[in-house]
């Protein structure tokens, strides 16, 4: 099928598209290999959230010990080199000024 981006980088998606992936709001957006894969992603809300841990049964020590396990594995950021500005780079402001009116 075909779609047109406008001018403001909107793509409006076939209706035939939409229902045939179901009700979704959000897309997460992927350019792969020259093409743009658009994947419906379902918000969920907190109590859904709360919910799911609780079928789980998964209390807040779980938690906090499964937070601890994943913070271990990425290794902390150390002594990152902190952002450089080239304030050079910038173009300088126009001067303005006033042409002054002709005496009568």
């Amino acid at each position: 099928m075909l779609a047109k981006i406008t001018a403001k980088n909107q793509l409006t998606l076939p209706k035939s598209l939409t229902q045939a992936v179901g009700a979704t709001e959000y897309f997460d957006v992927e350019a792969r290999g020259g093409q743009l894969i658009l994947t419906p992603v379902r918000i969920q809300r907190g109590d859904a959230v709360r919910a799911k841990l609780a079928e789980l049964d998964l209390t807040e020590d779980d938690m906090a010990a499964a937070v601890a396990w994943a913070r271990a594995l990425v290794p902390a950021v150390v002594n990152e080199p902190a952002a450089v500005y080239d304030l050079k780079a910038s173009k300088p402001k126009k001067a303005t000024t006033k042409k002054a009116k002709p005496k009568a």
